[in-house]
């Protein structure tokens, strides 16, 4: 499997002489650099343990003093890469990119505070014998007071891996909480068809029914009763882009507090 970003290039394989062959070849075609086992690739760095990969941002942009708001928040939004637990943080600071207030600055200065106290926090890739895809979503209605929109947020592990999360606004306002979580439900819905698709290149076809956990009882229920999508016209794009009906997808519901 071969990862290209650029001039920037990832090779792996169950076979390492298979592997170094392969850049052989490629170093009779093209002029590379070998730089051996990864350890940094695009500003992320990457260290072995005895149990997987860690991959933290520990060297990139130290700021002692930030005094531009506009490449601090850049910086967070790609720390966020590594560090999944500020991605909500840094999604609302994102939201005043063209006039920040003082207010603003004591949000970016808290996330500061916070990862030089977690700098050497990172995201654990551990081996699994569970290949199973596991999403959870969620909906915040008018969380924000401002243009009272709403927020979706969702996380996929494969495995015991974390490999895709999100906390993002709604583009438009909606009249119901039912509405947001199932605006939320098609968000991971999109995620998770493209990640079975990336699978399927990999040749690994799961042979069950993928299942979304949502703590929203009225839209479990909107999922599985198609009787109910006469009464959610406003939504119908989202209604029928859900897989449910040919049983790909299921939808179950997760307690808020789990």
């Amino acid at each position: 499997m071969v990862l290209i970003y650029v001039d920037d290039i990832l090779i792996t394989g169950s076979s390492t002489t298979q592997t170094l062959t392969l850049i052989v070849k490629l170093n009779q075609l093209f002029d590379l650099k070998d730089l051996g086992a990864l350890s940094y690739f695009l500003g992320i760095e990457v260290k072995q343990t005895s149990q997987g990969l860690r991959l933290c941002t520990y060297g990139y942009d130290p700021v002692e003093d930030p005094q531009f708001y506009r490449s601090i928040v850049g910086d967070l939004q790609y720390l966020t890469l590594t560090h999944p637990d500020i991605s909500f943080s840094v999604y609302k600071v994102c939201q005043f990119m063209h006039a920040p207030f003082q207010l603003h600055w004591c949000v970016i200065k808290c996330i500061l505070r916070y990862l030089s106290s977690s700098i050497n926090y990172g995201l654990h890739l551990r081996r699994s014998s569970s290949l199973d895809l596991v999403e959870f979503c969620h909906g915040d209605w008018v969380a924000n007071p401002d243009d009272c929109h709403s927020t979706n947020g969702f996380c996929i592990c494969f495995g015991l891996n974390l490999v895709a999360w999100q906390a993002k606004k709604q583009q438009t306002a909606s009249r119901s909480s039912n509405e947001v979580e199932y605006r939320s439900l098609a968000t991971v819905t999109a995620e998770l068809t493209w990640l079975t698709s990336l699978l399927a290149e990999l040749h690994h076809n799961p042979s069950f029914v993928l299942v979304i956990w949502c703590d929203n009882l009225s839209t479990v229920m909107l999922a599985a009763n198609p009787a109910l999508h006469a009464r959610t016209k406003h939504i119908e794009l989202d209604l029928y882009f859900v897989k449910v009906q040919n049983h790909t997808i299921q939808v179950q519901h997760v307690s808020s507090y789990d």
